[in-house]
């Protein structure tokens, strides 16, 4: 692995970790990319661009090296509770795989548990394994309800992302107001009451 320090400042010390040859070969291509963009890679702005690109792609790939499963299993409590658990909001930072280009959102994730619930910000964490990869929004969704259900066995568990994709708003059609919503369901959530009293929670405003 390979360690950068920054001592440059008594007050900051920066330690990033990121896989050396990787980061090289990275850096090489993105300097091939500026080159065939038709701009100077040599010029001062962007001497150390490909390098940043590098680490900054890795950085926003990073649920490739994370196992969402076992994120849920290492904080998994035995408990009799049988009522909807919602976390909501969670913010995403996405790539999609169509263009490379980031999504942002947020997802609202609920399950109901049968025996064992899972640390709150495990939900969160699952989110994020999954949203750190080339993904489209569609399996994004179907993915973190998959995970949940095999992982917790619940007796439903139910998931809404919302987010805006820089695909349609940079490029392309331009809609600078667009907001996609996909959601998946299972078990108790494919009940219409349960379905409605889950949206209804997470569009009511409690902060």
């Amino acid at each position: 692995m390979d360690f950068e320090t920054d001592n440059n400042n008594e007050f900051y010390h920066k330690i990033e970790c990121f896989n050396k040859e990787r980061t090289e070969k990275l850096s090489y291509h993105y300097n091939e990319i500026i080159k065939l963009l038709g701009e100077d890679p040599c010029r001062e702005g962007l001497v150390k661009t490909p390098y940043r690109v590098a680490k900054a792609m890795q950085f926003m790939t990073q649920g490739y090296t994370q196992d969402p499963e076992k994120i849920l299993r290492s904080a998994l409590f035995k408990e009799d509770y049988r009522q909807m658990v919602i976390v909501k909001d969670i913010e995403i930072y996405s790539l999609c795989e169509h263009h490379m280009l980031p999504f942002i959102g947020r997802a609202h994730v609920a399950y109901i548990p049968n025996g064992y619930i899972t640390g709150l910000s495990k939900i969160a964490r699952v989110v994020e394994a999954f949203a750190r990869r080339l993904q489209v929004q569609e399996r994004l969704t179907h993915d973190i309800k998959t995970c949940i259900q095999n992982t917790l066995n619940p007796l439903g568990v139910a998931v809404v992302i919302e987010a805006q994709h820089m695909c349609m708003i940079l490029r392309g059609v331009q809609k600078q107001h667009s907001v996609t919503t996909t959601s998946d369901f299972s078990g108790a959530f494919e009940k219409l009451a349960t379905r409605e009293e889950f949206i209804r929670l997470i569009s009511n405003k409690f902060h």
